[in-house]
């Protein structure tokens, strides 16, 4: 039986296989288009606290989030956008 964790990270979750590919991929993001450690922490307590977020992965467009928010160029797919104005 799957169940899936609500409100649960890769990271926080039981199955290390995911988490060790998804972090490859965030380690495969070139240096100077990673956002910070602390605005990549800021974004993920956001996406924690959002209802849409249901197994690491966000409901609204499908991504895996630790992904997502490494990469500087990306925004929250929600409405609100969870990460506007995001002050660090």
């Amino acid at each position: 039986m799957d169940i899936r964790c609500k409100k649960c990270l890769l990271r926080e979750m039981a199955n290390e296989d995911m988490y060790h590919r998804i972090q490859r991929t965030i380690d495969a993001i070139p240096p100077k288009l990673r956002c910070s450690k602390g605005e990549y922490d800021a974004r993920l307590e956001l996406c924690k606290e959002c209802e849409k977020l249901i197994g690491g992965m966000c409901r609204v467009c499908g991504c895996f989030v630790e992904v997502r928010a490494a990469k500087k160029s990306e925004h929250c797919p929600g409405i609100p956008r969870r990460w506007d104005g995001l002050q660090l």
